[in-house]
């Protein structure tokens, strides 16, 4: 029987991935709906799912679940049969990567939470089941056609940053939890026109759509699926992309592209690059855009300064932490602008 940890080191298992010639595939679901005993939910399907080889991050809450995986290409039907086998999950839509080398997850972890997405709301205040229209990827494009609608990215900063709808209100923020009420603060003169709100997958977007309902606004819709469904909606019927650049995940790949464009620019240069990558000095472990010359020149590094640390025998390292402040320490995901002399990232 398949434990329902793990007790493979996480080195030793991203190694394992990366040397693997196995085909997998990356994709993201989620459904909300009432669990009554999520713990116990959650260790039969970890049985289930392990057995198959899924990788990835899920959340089980009383709410619902919420899950990015990976899973062998040979058992990903094996494994749609045991997800639709569950009653509240017969027929769910799986939202497969766009941009996917199966090196996306190294291990299965599945948590249980108080929710499966971090909100700060209380749903007893309002009807979390009253949500705005979801638009399938035509209905986006035309509606968006009228430049009095308003198109708002739920998403955090360091997300939009690579990658964003055309002419989408962008919120400098950090949590989904953050952007409700800069939003609504952002929107509170505009509650009558129409209002188009979009995440990577749509779940963010589901309870923020009933919120901003809740609060008066009346035209809200959202993006069925997400930027994720929509890109695949777009390619599969011809239909103009509105998506410019990158759409970013929360996997070992950290981003998909969606559009041939780059938005963005490396965080120690300047230069035109869209590609996060997380230090290599562990005691900092910023997340950050470097591009290829800046990689090779701080060894992939956010700044000098831990480029020499990272350089350093690990005893030393494990000796001097405690005593060092690095960017990681500093900083919230990438709320820098590029660049000072040296390597060394600023705040805005």
């Amino acid at each position: 029987m398949p434990r329902l940890y793990n007790l493979v080191n996480n080195d030793e298992l991203k190694r394992r991935m990366y040397e693997s010639d196995e085909q997998r595939t990356t994709f993201s679901f989620y459904q909300y709906w009432n669990i009554d005993d999520p713990q116990a939910f959650r260790d039969q399907v970890f049985r289930e799912w392990a057995a198959l080889g899924l990788w990835g991050r899920i959340y089980v809450a009383k709410e619902g679940i919420n899950a990015q995986v990976s899973v062998p290409e040979l058992n990903f039907e094996a494994f749609r049969e045991t997800l639709y086998a569950i009653p509240a999950l017969n027929g769910i839509r799986l939202n497969i990567a766009v941009e996917d080398d199966g090196k996306s997850f190294y291990k299965l972890k599945i948590k249980v939470r108080d929710k499966i997405v971090a909100d700060g709301l209380d749903d007893h205040t309002f009807d979390a089941t009253r949500r705005g229209r979801a638009l399938q990827a035509g209905e986006f494009n035309a509606i968006t056609d009228d430049p009095d609608t308003l198109v708002v990215d739920m998403r955090n900063h360091y997300e939009s940053e690579v990658g964003h709808f055309q002419n989408a209100i962008c919120p400098e923020v950090v949590t989904f939890r953050e952007a409700l009420p800069v939003v609504e603060e952002m929107l509170e003169d505009k509650k009558d026109r129409n209002i188009v709100m979009y995440c990577t997958g749509g779940i963010r977007c589901e309870k923020a759509s009933a919120y901003f309902l809740h609060k008066g606004f009346r035209n809200v819709f959202m993006v069925e699926g997400g930027i994720i469904e929509y890109a695949r909606q777009c390619k599969a019927q011809g239909l103009p992309n509105k998506f410019i650049g990158k759409n970013f995940v929360f996997d070992e790949r950290l981003g998909e592209r969606i559009s041939e464009e780059v938005i963005a620019h490396c965080h120690q240069c300047g230069a035109p690059c869209d590609a996060h990558i997380n230090c290599a000095n562990d005691a900092c472990h910023l997340l950050f855009i470097q591009c290829d010359a800046c990689a090779t020149r701080y060894e992939r590094c956010c700044s000098s300064a831990c480029a020499e640390f990272a350089r350093l025998p690990e005893t030393e390292r494990e000796a001097l932490k405690p005593t060092m402040t690095f960017n990681g320490t500093r900083f919230t995901k990438g709320r820098y602008k590029a660049y000072k002399a040296g390597g060394d990232l600023v705040m805005e």
